[in-house]
């Protein structure tokens, strides 16, 4: 069974003449064989949570008695997990996972951490720098309490109904799941830099944990012995903001819980090679329709089919392939990638993982399109049958949100530049230039929209709006 592929651990993404195959075959080398946990560091210093609670206002003796509690059962709860670590064995298997990958990265990797190398035609694992705008000082975690008040103070804390109380009821979960990031991502849990510990404590878990409490209340309107559908997530973002990387964290960490998943791509859904040259053919001159891309370049009856497909995937009994999209083909212009190298997935699905850069994009007036690039007057005309073929299957919305749109470009300038000094295949600057100009016009007409309004048809109670810098590490907005 084809195996997914982490993201691009530094800045942007891989180059156009990427493989897909290639990026999916290297999973299984990603975990770490690390043998030490943030719990083993608790024979050593003292597990004073109740602290966090001391800085409170008003506090009464119920709320006390009810927060002592809640810190017992932590307390409890952390040393059953560090004697069940230190009794574990040292090695992991991660389990088969099924991904596709549109363009992100993970620039706060750093130090040894594998990248994967897009012209590699083997594993695809190189070692190489790592670039980051954090200090790579180490931010040694010397104690569970610092873990737990570092977690109380990350940015999506309240956008995903987290509490103080709540992180301390569940703080054997967050190291759970902790470690198992470390692995996957091979870094020592003991010795997380700054941007290592926010986007394990401050994202992916947090966002984890939102989608879970999403999918108990998909799961909840339906009656005991009714199939349940999985839930589609849709994840809406950018390219490089790294969107590939969170989806593929959350796909882990569903599998290691006995959830099955699936994710999807819009790039998987892209024309053939074949019906992007009858495309560009019906479009000359317009160099928004000329590659694959925007809206137009995407097979939506092969979309709709899939995506019904999948969500009938109730069953242990039933199984089908996901299709994926090869980068490499035609000398990096692509093509739908052979059947024969299509992942298998197998029923029943709890969760369904859909991401891409103009998810949830709405068409809009004529006269706005072409006031920011008349080409777009065509995508725009397009972009109405979307909705019908991938926004109604998505019951609930992830978007991250950039602050200014030229951030693709540099973060894909990042990429190429990082490609080029390690020896690898890059595109050159003016490439980079040219290759993200076909795309800023859509961002420039559709982003103010999706970030005002959400995506189209979405329910604002099942939507997470992620607001990151340009370090790609979420923040505090209001």
């Amino acid at each position: 069974m084809p195996i997914a592929q982490p993201n691009r651990f530094a800045f942007g993404s891989f180059s156009s003449s990427s493989s897909s195959s290639t990026e999916r075959e290297t999973l299984k080398n990603m975990a770490a064989l690390t043998t030490l946990t943030p719990c083993q560091a608790t024979s050593h210093f003292n597990i004073r949570i109740s602290h966090y609670y001391n800085q409170k206002q008003n506090q009464n003796q119920n709320v006390y008695i009810n927060q002592t509690k809640s810190i017992h059962k932590a307390k409890s709860s952390l040393l059953s997990f560090a004697f069940s670590s230190l009794s574990a064995k040292s090695t992991s298997v991660i389990p088969a996972t099924h991904f596709s990958t549109s363009g992100s990265s993970s620039s706060w990797l750093q130090d040894n951490t594998m990248n994967l190398d897009a012209s590699s035609s083997g594993s695809g694992l190189r070692e190489g720098p790592i670039y980051s705008v954090f200090p790579a000082k180490p931010a040694e975690v010397s104690s569970v309490q610092d873990l737990y008040e570092f977690i109380c103070s990350g940015p999506l804390m309240d956008k995903v109904g987290l509490t103080a109380e709540k992180v301390a009821e569940s703080i054997d979960k967050w190291l759970f799941y902790g470690s198992k990031l470390c692995r996957l991502f091979q870094l020592n849990e003991l010795y997380l830099t700054v941007p290592e510990k926010a986007r394990f404590y401050h994202y992916y878990i947090p966002v984890f944990l939102w989608c879970e409490d999403q999918i108990s209340e998909h799961r909840s309107k339906f009656k005991d012995g009714e199939e349940i559908p999985p839930l589609v997530i849709g994840f809406s973002a950018p390219q490089g903001c790294g969107k590939t990387t969170l989806v593929f964290a959350l796909d882990y960490l569903f599998r290691i819980t006995n959830r099955k998943s699936a994710t999807l791509s819009i790039d998987d859904f892209y024309l053939t090679a074949e019906g992007q040259a009858k495309l560009r053919e019906e479009n000359p001159g317009n160099a928004l329709l000329e590659l694959r891309g925007n809206a137009g370049s995407h097979d939506l009856p092969f979309s709709v089919e899939t995506l019904t497909a999948l969500t009938k995937l109730t069953k242990e009994v039933m199984r089908m392939k996901l299709p994926r999209y090869d980068k490499s083909a035609y000398r990096g212009k692509g093509d739908r990638a052979d059947p024969s190298v299509w992942p298998e997935v197998e029923g029943p699905l709890t969760v369904i993982l859909y991401e891409g850069w103009m998810l949830g994009f709405k068409s809009l007036p004529a006269e706005v399109v072409k006031a920011v690039d008349p080409q777009l007057e065509t995508v725009n005309k397009n972009l109405e049958a979307y909705y019908d073929a991938w926004d109604k299957f998505i019951k609930a919305w992830i978007v991250i949100k950039i602050q200014d749109p030229s951030c693709v470009y540099r973060w894909r300038l990042q990429a190429e530049v990082a490609m080029r000094e390690a020896g690898k295949p890059g595109m050159s600057d003016e490439e980079v230039e040219d290759f993200v100009s076909r795309y800023l016009p859509a961002y420039k007409a559709y982003l103010p929209t999706l970030y005002s309004e959400g995506p189209n048809g979405s329910d604002p109670n099942h939507l997470l709006v992620i607001e990151i810098d340009e370090g790609r590490n979420p923040i505090l907005f209001e």
